[in-house]
């Protein structure tokens, strides 16, 4: 299987990002450098080529490239966000994907789509409602995903600013979330709750191996207890802008 990831440079204007539900709090830009340099070595370590798509200094949350596209099997739907600022960031990732082959759609107004908005295991598609992605965007994305046998999922949001903000899911589907953040546990069976959270932001790397932060040592020793092996990365400065582990890639399986 070829595992690639999408990944964006963190613009000089980072500390400049949006934030909904944190205060701000001063962001070390070139520490976040540093921390994204990181995270990127820890993808290729793992055996994921990184494509970069062209950096976008001008958007302070371009880094966030999840946000940018929802991937699923040979399609890339390009997101149209939620936030005015960010709207001219799906340019960049549209154009690397296109050059990498994949077939494109695109959300279109009025309707909104954040790809932190989307969670994908096993055929189900589950988008958080009520922060950045509105219900025509849910509407747009069932229908591109459709032929592809996607089953896709509304879900309440009203705690993050993402639904990725909140829930992950494990290898073996489990779905992981900090229960404060979490709307309604109950759409989703399994869920596990986890003590920290920046622990309910994974990034799946293999079926046994997690990529998550450095934040959540106490949610890092129940994932090893599950039989998963962790990969660590310090985010601090992304987790100041609402970021995690998630935002910082889109992976491309297959």
């Amino acid at each position: 299987m070829n595992r690639r990831a999408l990944v964006r440079r963190p613009s000089p204007r980072l500390a400049e990002g949006l934030l909904t539900h944190l205060e701000r709090v001063p962001v070390d830009v070139d520490l976040a450098l540093r921390q994204w340099d990181g995270y990127v070595a820890a993808l290729q370590a793992e055996g994921w080529e990184t494509i970069e798509v062209p950096p976008a200094p001008d958007c302070p949350d371009s880094v966030f490239v999840e946000d940018t596209v929802v991937v699923y099997g040979d399609l890339a739907v390009v997101a149209r966000p939620g936030a005015d600022e960010r709207k001219p960031e799906t340019t960049g990732t549209e154009e690397t994907l296109r050059g990498l082959g994949y077939r494109v759609a695109h959300i279109e107004a009025p309707g909104t789509l954040d790809g932190g908005d989307v969670l994908k295991h096993d055929g189900v598609v589950w988008v958080g409602l009520g922060g950045r992605t509105d219900r025509a965007g849910l509407d747009q994305l069932a229908a591109h995903l459709a032929p592809l046998g996607a089953r896709v999922v509304g879900v309440p949001l009203t705690k993050v600013l993402h639904l990725k903000s909140a829930v992950t899911a494990l290898p073996d589907g489990t779905v992981v979330g900090f229960e404060e953040l979490v709307d309604d546990p109950t759409v989703w069976s399994p869920f596990l709750a986890v003590p920290e959270e920046p622990g309910a932001h994974v990034v799946l790397l293999d079926a046994d191996t997690v990529l998550m932060s450095t934040s959540a040592p106490e949610t890092r020793s129940l994932y090893e207890a599950r039989g998963l092996r962790v990969v660590a990365v310090d985010m601090t400065e992304f987790e100041k802008l609402e970021g995690c582990v998630t935002c910082l890639s889109v992976r491309l399986r297959g």
